[in-house]
């Protein structure tokens, strides 16, 4: 219950709905009620009970008016029998039928609107509720998606919102609607007999226990089902994201054994789900039916023998009008089923929008001023949970200096770089920038000052001007061309299928290593950083591309201050500075000849590289 009250909270502002929506689906009820009421008289026509002066339910005079059940009933039997007297039975027949029709055609126009109604609430809650995880998706931080699978994050911004719709808010009509038409029914129920309804009462919560019982297994199985499906999508993205690999290895059978296990364990939890569901509509029907059996049993027994107050036709239109209350009850006992698997899916979507963002702006934060001076280690440690991968690390760069990270693969050199632009924040000592901690201003003007250049060029699945351009609206043509001739990009650009309307594929997939990451540079290029952080740009290419890229790097990097983590050392050889981190400590600094007159660790890797 806790989940649907949260879901709902997406509804809000909930007077754009529910006012109208009560309102249509009151006298939808109401003239739907009506439909059946008429049974009577039109029985009574039909069999010459009405017409004479002692008929039951001719009324000579005009009722008061009141405001209960019995004055609508007492004006229309007194408007019906003036009817009778005057056009006979033939007309009485006609006025009937013409206004059961009325009455149907009111009774399903109002229904139409509230389901109008719904249909706008239904469009508000998903948008909103895809809105906020997707939102909170951007919020986290980057550790978080190391923790998570990424098929997982994918199942519950798709098909978890997906079932939730379907499952959830295509109920709220059957939540609202259905116990508003059971308790009208049973309202004008005990108005025709107290004693039948009773009985009734008795045997209704008998069918409701079975239907729920059913119901709480199928949760257990909507979540093991939801569970099986996002390790679904995570085989298919690894697999497309890694079919160089798997076409390399020859392991399309055993990629494919995976995956037909785990989608014939969802197929398996899918078939129980459905067994469970289906069976829940046809059991409260046959539940429902047995009730009205014992009903026409029980309640004809005391027409016939006269213990009722009942007559026949009323008795009939008795049964009649039991009947349609199984059909809201059946709705709820169907629904009910069906809200188990979106409310599985609803609680791992709010999981997500639940979980804290670790990296947040402070609540007086402000935005940083134009970067003049320099930045600034002072003892910084970092760590992930009990696993320490900084420790004590200081150091300051000038602005304008070019400082490398160099060292063995797991010392810290990205995450110290990931630092700056507040990816993480540190768990002790503090990162200034010109004296001011960086923590205390916004992550949007921290991350404004810096561009950033990684091994992997990470574009996007648009065309080469919306790359060079991302997140720079205004940006012209002029500007992106320069920038893309700065990177060395604009040579190959032009010569593309549609030059810079070109789209480049998912990832860059029609691009080389060295045509991406000179996109990449150039769009670092156009936004025109102070700060740089070049995370091995140029270690996963050939040595024409490396060529080209680093002589992009070096515009790029001209008058900028510039953090580079090397895997080549023969690239950061003019680097005003470089730190040697070892195990998350700084163990050796200086420039290239220093370290190489100290013969210590970066002497070694040195000449490992050289002899390599």
């Amino acid at each position: 219950m806790k989940t649907y009250l949260r879901i709902l909270e997406f509804a809000k502002p909930y007077s754009r709905f529910v006012p109208l929506y009560s309102l249509y689906t009151i006298l939808g009820i109401i003239f739907g009620i009506f439909n059946f009421v008429l049974i009577i008289p039109l029985l009574n026509v039909l069999f010459a009970q009405v017409g004479t002066e002692d008929a039951a339910t001719m009324v000579t005079q005009r009722p008061e008016f009141r405001l209960d059940i019995d004055f609508f009933s007492e004006f229309f039997n007194y408007y019906f029998g003036q009817v009778i007297l005057e056009e006979g039975r033939e007309g009485a027949l006609l006025f009937v039928c013409v206004v059961v029709v009325i009455s149907i055609f009111l009774a399903n126009l109002f229904r139409y609107l509230a389901f109008r109604i719904v249909g706008a609430l239904r469009a508000h809650v998903v948008r909103k509720m895809r809105h906020a995880i997707y939102q909170r998706v951007t919020e986290l931080h980057l550790g978080y998606f190391s923790n998570e699978r990424k098929g997982d994050l994918m199942t519950r911004l798709t098909v978890d919102i997906q079932e939730v719709e379907n499952s959830v808010v295509n109920t709220l009509t059957v939540v609202i609607r259905e116990p508003i038409s059971i308790i009208a029914y049973f309202a004008v129920l005990f108005t025709m007999s107290v004693e039948l309804t009773l009985f009734t009462l008795i045997l209704l919560p008998l069918s409701g226990g079975v239907i729920a019982g059913i119901s709480k297994r199928l949760r257990r199985k909507a979540q093991e089902g939801q569970s099986s499906l996002s390790f679904i999508l995570t085989i298919i993205d690894e697999t497309l994201s890694g079919m160089r690999v798997i076409k390399a290895f020859n392991a399309e059978p055993f990629i494919l054994d995976k995956f037909h296990d785990q989608n014939n364990r969802y197929a398996h939890i899918q078939r129980s789900i459905a067994n469970k569901r289906d069976l829940a509509s046809p059991l409260s029907e046959f539940l429902g039916v047995t009730v009205v059996a014992g009903l026409l049993y029980y309640g004809g027994n005391l027409v016939l023998n006269q213990q009722s107050e009942l007559q026949p036709a009323e008795f009939i239109t008795y049964i009649i009008l039991f009947s349609q209350v199984l059909v809201p009850a059946k709705a709820m006992s169907a629904a009910f089923s069906n809200i188990q698997r979106g409310l599985v899916s609803g609680e791992r979507v709010l999981q997500v929008i639940d979980t804290k963002p670790q990296i947040v702006n402070k609540p007086n934060a402000k935005v940083l001023p134009e970067f003049e001076h320099q930045i600034e280690f002072e003892r910084v440690s970092f760590g992930y949970g009990d696993k320490h991968v900084l420790q004590d690390i200081s150091f300051t760069i000038e602005k304008g200096k070019t400082v490398a990270l160099v060292g063995p693969s797991g010392g810290g050199k990205s995450t110290l770089a990931d630092l700056i632009p507040r990816f993480y924040d540190p768990t002790a000592g503090a990162i200034y920038i010109d004296g001011h901690d960086i923590r205390d201003y916004t992550m949007e003007s921290v991350r404004d000052k810096i561009g950033v250049v990684t091994q992997e060029s990470i574009l996007f699945n648009d065309t080469i001007f919306n790359n060079i351009a991302f997140n720079k609206v205004d940006a012209t043509e002029e500007e992106v061309i320069a920038a893309a001739k700065i990177a060395n990009a604009h040579e190959f650009i032009i010569n593309a299928e549609h030059g810079y309307n070109t789209v480049i594929g998912d990832r860059g997939g029609k691009l080389s290593g060295g045509q991406r990451q000179r996109l990449s540079i150039a769009r670092a290029i156009l936004k025109n950083p102070p700060i740089l952080i070049l995370d091995e740009a140029t270690s996963a290419l050939d040595t024409e591309s490396e060529k080209l890229v680093q002589e992009a790097l070096t515009n790029l990097m001209r008058n900028r201050t510039s953090i580079v983590i090397a895997h080549r050392l023969s690239t950061i050889q003019h680097a005003d500075e470089i730190l040697v981190l070892q195990q998350g400590r700084i163990v050796e600094r200086g420039t290239h000849s220093e370290l190489q007159q100290h013969r210590g660790l970066y002497s070694k890797l040195t000449q490992m590289q050289l002899t390599a």
